[in-house]
């Protein structure tokens, strides 16, 4: 089902509508850059991080998202934003590495995978610690209920973490994991490392719940010229659910590609060219945005808050459910 009949279809039920559509939180945005000084600085991000958090007072569920190869966490902007305003403070670092280059300006060098994992780690580290003082007066940051997530390569990282491959422990439990359309290579047999697919059923050691959220389009090439697919089979969605132990969910968005939950126009050379890279839906990337938004939300109410209503909802109709 493409994203606007299935958010179409939920037109007719509020509640479970609302979830695909921008919450009643009013939020900011928060860029907060590492400073050169920050190895003598504790309370500085290891990493750049774009936040969006709600402004009214509460205390909310903290969700960090992993960026996908070669692109910037402010890509995902709108994204963010949906979540945020559901009730959730969402945290993007910035993990490649930032060189100067005439004409073109700041690029970010993507990291290998292991550096990628630890990189990650790092920030997920540092969160308790310095989080708190980026918020607004009276938000606070609920990290009981920390969610991990990720885009395509920073989708295999999110999992990759979770399993135990960074090198430093984590100082946070991660309560949920969500992989939006992760990929683990460029195909089965040539993987990104560390190499966590075993092409197992159920083989993931992880007790969490688990979301996986592929797209339809991810392992169709582009064109005849470019048959290389951003989202390969056997290194995609499918397989990373394949691999997962209950409480899991599958979801395919079948009429959109891999970068189509992205901004509509994302900044700069790199941003020009992540939508000409993989094969795009036909159809504006907002409702694309409002479906993955909307699956995100509704998973994250049902684990980090108790409330399964709209989940069950969304899982209950096979139209838009994938279930193994």
């Amino acid at each position: 089902m493409s994203p606007m009949a299935l958010v179409e279809k939920f037109m007719s039920a509020a509640r479970t509508a609302s979830v695909f559509y921008q919450g009643n939180c009013t939020f900011k945005c928060i860029t907060e850059e590492t400073p050169l000084s920050s190895c003598f600085d504790s309370l500085a991000p290891p990493k750049p991080l774009f936040i969006v958090t709600p402004t009214v007072a509460g205390s909310y569920p903290v969700i960090l998202l992993h960026h996908g190869f070669y692109l910037s966490n402010y890509f995902y902007k709108e994204l963010l934003q949906h979540i945020a305003s559901h009730g959730f403070v969402a945290v993007a670092p910035q993990l490649g590495f930032v060189i100067l280059i005439s004409y073109v300006g700041y690029v970010y060098v993507p990291p290998s995978g292991p550096e990628e994992i630890q990189l990650g780690a790092k920030v997920i580290n540092w969160l308790p610690k310095g989080l708190q003082s980026l918020l607004p007066e009276n938000v606070v940051a609920d990290f009981t209920k920390f969610a991990l997530s990720g885009h395509s390569r920073g989708g295999k990282t999110a999992f990759a973490t979770a399993l135990g491959h960074a090198k430093s422990s984590l100082s946070l439990k991660i309560s949920v994991l969500i992989g939006i359309d992760p990929v683990a290579g460029a195909d089965q047999h040539c993987r990104t490392y560390p190499h966590i697919l075993t092409y197992s059923p159920q083989s993931f050691n992880l007790s969490i719940p688990v979301a996986v959220i592929g797209t339809g389009l991810g392992p169709e090439p582009k064109n005849a010229c470019m048959a290389q697919p951003c989202a390969p089979d056997g290194v995609n969605h499918k397989e990373f659910f394949y691999e997962c132990k209950p409480p899991c969910a599958h979801f395919v968005v079948k009429d959109y590609g891999h970068m189509d939950m992205l901004d509509d126009d994302p900044r700069g050379v790199v941003g020009a060219l992540s939508g000409c890279m993989c094969k795009n839906g036909k159809g504006p990337r907002e409702l694309m945005r409002k479906a993955v938004g909307g699956i995100v939300v509704a998973f994250l109410k049902a684990y980090l808050n108790g409330d399964d209503r709209d989940l069950v909802a969304i899982v209950g109709d096979p139209d838009f459910s994938c279930k193994a």
